[in-house]
Order: C-alpha cells, then sequence, then structure tokens
C-alpha cells in the first residue's frame, strides 16, 4: 500500500467514525499544522485555536473530500487561510499582532555553564533566523516538524511548487550558515 493509499483509507475509515484512525490522522498531521500557524507569528493561544479550527472543518468535510490522500495538503490549506483571516480581522480593528518570533528556549536540567552556552548558541541562531527572509523562514519551520510532513503538504501549506522545495531549502540553510558566521566573526572581532 502506498503512503498516499495509507492517508485515503485513514481518512475515509475516519470519516466512517473510527476513532483510532481519526487518532492517527491528528497524531500525522498535528505538527505540520502548529508550524505553519507558527510561521505566521501568531501567539500560541491563536495558533492553537486556527489548529483546532482546521480540525472542526475536517470534521465538518471528512465525509465529502474529493482527494482523501491529500488530507495534509487540505488541512495545511486551511490553515493558512484561518491564519490570514484572523491577521486580517485584527487589523480591521486595530489590534496589534505579537512580533515575538521565537519562544524561549526550555530549560534544561544541566550544569549552569552548559545552559548558559546551549543558550548562547540558540540565542545566536535565532538571531540569524531572523535574519532570513520571511519566505525561508517560514519554509524552515514547516520542515523542521516532527515528523517531517511531505513535500506536497509543504507545497500546500506554503503555496510553493514541489520542485523548489529542496532547492529553496538548501538556499536557505546556506544563508542560515553564512550569517551565523557573520556573527561569530563579527563577535570574534569585537572582543
Amino acid at each position: 500500500m502506498t503512503p498516499d493509499e495509507d492517508v485515503a483509507l485513514l481518512v475515509k475509515r475516519a470519516a466512517a467514525g473510527d476513532q483510532g484512525a481519526w487518532d492517527v490522522l491528528v497524531d500525522r498531521y498535528t505538527n505540520l499544522l502548529w508550524s505553519v500557524a507558527r510561521g505566521y507569528r501568531l501567539e500560541r493561544s491563536d495558533a492553537a485555536d486556527v489548529v483546532q479550527v482546521a480540525w472542526l472543518r475536517l470534521v465538518e468535510h471528512l465525509p465529502s473530500l474529493r482527494e482523501p490522500e491529500r488530507v495534509g495538503s487540505w488541512l495545511a490549506t486551511t490553515v493558512r487561510r484561518e491564519c490570514l483571516q484572523l491577521l486580517a480581522t485584527r487589523k480591521r480593528r486595530g489590534t496589534t499582532v505579537d512580533d515575538q518570533i521565537l519562544e524561549g528556549v526550555p530549560a534544561q536540567v544541566a550544569p549552569v555553564d552548559s545552559q548558559l552556552l546551549t543558550r548562547e548558541r540558540h540565542a545566536e541562531l535565532w538571531q540569524a533566523f531572523t535574519g532570513l527572509t520571511e519566505r525561508c523562514q517560514k519554509l524552515l519551520r514547516v520542515l523542521m516538524v516532527d515528523p517531517p510532513p511531505s513535500y506536497q503538504d509543504v507545497s500546500a501549506s506554503l503555496a510553493m511548487p514541489i520542485g523548489s522545495i529542496g532547492p529553496t531549502r538548501a538556499r536557505c540553510l546556506d544563508r542560515l550558515r553564512a550569517l551565523l558566521e557573520e556573527s561569530v566573526s563579527g563577535a570574534g572581532a569585537s572582543s
């Protein structure tokens, strides 16, 4: 059975009321949906709302999906639309959007100096990450979820041709490496 046939079967079983199939779909696609929502720089609570709305929309449309094997793409597109709608509503109302791009690194149980070095490396990485274009940031966020989404899902969530995902990813990572090297060499020069 191909992966597409497997997904289509899960969708059909979930539409027929199979809770196990539904749970597998949720496990398989939740990280992708969170990644897409967080790519729009939504606060955690807003991202949670958007992801929940996407699942609700799927429940409503599950029996009528024309291409059940593309449910991941369908969900990612739904999250993208919900994010855009939320941001447009906020703009009309004059509500500010939280510009904080990244959340703090979770605390680790390790020696203090180890934590400090890890935090410094993460801070350098995330500082360099903010120097990337918005397109690169969104792409890398989506590709870093676990388990990784299919290129078909990435394509749908970012409205990007499948054939350009790999080359764009490589260019984005090259740029991130260059930004990190500039940061390290700049810090060394100022010491």
